[in-house]
């Protein structure tokens, strides 16, 4: 089965000259001697590690286009004829009450003091990224009237060209992440929360206690790998003097722009920019909550924790020490996943997919519930972008999945809303938009709404911030319209019996039912009645 074609991808600029290629190395099987390109094995000959990174770096998303064997389409919701869960208490169950409009769509997650959401969604870590920063304005304010979480990602403070150290070599002042920070708060209303990342330069450089003292921030978010890979975030540096700065902070530079034939090879052109790495962590059991009860020493009400697709044995260690250490919730990031910076091969390659990962993920928390202990609030990502696939996740992992964690999905509304307005400015829109109008109000179905609720605070939410409400008002109305047909008024009625699996392969996995015995006992006693 050829589940993804090797060697070229047009994430990293590359394609395939010849008509037939092999499936398993994607080398075109007629390889002539002059050819002028352009497959991976062609244009790492003379760009090298270049090609391991999609690109423009700092103008896309790269999302991994491996088809694995079983995912989320492999299994179908359920419609049921009666019922209806989840009303609000005392109202009777009938054609009149039971309208999908009805429906809530508010989650929340935490251990003691809880978290609420208008819908199960949230972003994932927008950290130091060249995407994350330029949009930061559209995306915070646009995840704060929407009602949902927003993550502020690892290395902000590190990266922050006005980062300022103390004597021991923290952080004393990081303009950059203050923004961020007060961007999401100008506009919170309650629902939702901005918490920011941690990962081993970030506890070096003291984010913590900074976030904590300057911004009274609650939530802390521990983080063990990505999901489209281990090794940590990266970032280009397009100058030899960042770089520089960059290494003696701390961080991996590669190339090590201290090394004169690297300064050279960028002085002639031919070295165009810089990858700053993140150093790899070690966890241990005794690490782990050590760090979880410092953080709550220095003034954090909530600790969550994000893992990425590592073996079953990490995923074990994530459940069992999150529980021990009453975490408030623990994403789990299956593969593939997209992302602004990482590596091409193993986004693609590396790691455990979401739907296999969840499975596991539903048989441990159990597990560990079984026992009588209980499993933090769990929230699930990796490629995920619409309210289906949202509502299965929900499902599949119920009782313990509060939440999904998206990252593209939840990035694109806030750059196309950008986009329009350049595009208005400009008086250059494209007919795809200008068929809907050539105003704002016209262009936005959200926006007299926004207007009203707002008032004269509506010039202060840009087209990015408007356009993230609208998706998510999108999506609150779609996942009513499912969660009606499968009788559930509530997110907290969801079960796993709302779903079937349309393979055997799905249900050995997932352990939802197969489509042909999904409720046949029901209904043959119906049939026998």
């Amino acid at each position: 089965m050829n589940l993804r074609q090797p060697n070229a991808n047009e994430a990293i600029g590359t394609t395939n000259r010849s008509r037939n290629v092999v499936p398993m190395s994607g080398l075109c099987t007629r390889c002539v001697d002059g050819c002028k390109g352009s497959c991976e094995i062609w244009l790492s000959s003379f760009r090298g590690r270049e090609v391991l990174y999609p690109g423009p770096f700092g103008e896309i998303t790269a999302g991994a286009d491996k088809n694995y064997p079983i995912d989320y389409s492999h299994i179908n919701i359920q419609g049921y004829a009666v019922g209806a869960k989840g009303l609000p208490e005392g109202t009777e169950a009938n054609p009149d009450t039971a309208v999908f409009h009805a429906v809530s769509t508010e989650t929340e997650y935490g251990w003691n003091i809880k978290v609420p959401m208008r819908v199960p969604i949230f972003t994932g870590a927008l950290g130091s990224t060249e995407i994350a920063r330029a949009n930061w304005d559209h995306f915070a304010i646009g995840a704060a009237i929407s009602g949902i979480t927003l993550v502020c990602g690892e290395n902000v403070c590190g990266v922050d060209p006005e980062l300022e150290l103390d004597s021991e070599g923290k952080v004393r002042a990081s303009p950059e992440m203050d923004r961020r920070i007060a961007t999401y708060r100008k506009f919170h209303e309650g629902y939702g929360e901005i918490l920011v990342q941690l990962n081993v330069e970030d506890t070096r450089l003291g984010t913590a206690e900074y976030v904590s003292s300057k911004h009274n921030l609650d939530t802390i978010e521990l983080k063990w790998g990505q999901g489209a890979k281990s090794i940590g975030g990266e970032i280009k540096v397009k100058t030899l003097s960042q770089a520089t700065e960059l290494k003696d902070r701390g961080y991996i530079v590669l190339p090590d722009p201290t090394i004169p034939e690297v300064q050279k090879a960028f002085e002639d052109g031919a070295l165009k920019e810089f990858e700053r790495h993140s150093r790899l962590g070690f966890v241990t059991r005794e690490g782990f909550l050590e760090e979880v009860d410092r953080l709550r020493e220095i003034g954090f009400r909530r600790i969550t924790l994000k893992t990425g697709a590592y073996s079953a044995i990490e995923l074990a260690m994530a459940l069992r020490y999150g529980a021990e250490a009453k975490i408030d919730l623990l994403t789990i990031d299956g593969a593939p996943g997209g992302t602004g910076m990482s590596p091409w091969p193993m986004m693609n390659e590396w790691g455990i997919p979401t739907f296999y990962i969840e499975a596991l993920t539903y048989q441990f928390a159990e597990r560990l519930r079984q026992r009588g202990i209980r499993v933090p609030d769990i929230a699930i990502a990796g490629g995920f972008a619409d309210e289906a696939n949202v509502f299965k996740a929900i499902a599949m992992g119920s009782p313990h999945v509060k939440a999904v964690c998206m990252g593209r999905a939840l990035m694109i509304p806030g750059m196309v809303g950008k986009n329009i307005a350049k595009w208005l400015e400009a008086g250059d829109l494209p007919k795809t938009v200008s068929r809907y109008g050539r105003t704002v109000p016209e262009i936005f179905v959200c926006y007299e709404e926004l207007k009203e609720r707002y008032h004269d605070r509506i010039a202060e939410i840009p087209l990015g911030a408007i356009a993230i409400y609208t998706y998510c008002q999108k999506f609150r109305t779609g996942l009513q319209q499912i969660m009606a047909g499968s009788r559930n008024f509530s997110l907290k009625t969801v079960s796993r019996t709302d779903l079937m699996s349309l393979t055997e392969e799905a249900e050995k996995v997932s352990g939802i039912p197969y489509v042909m015995t999904a409720h046949r006992d029901a209904a043959e006693a119906i049939l026998d009645s």
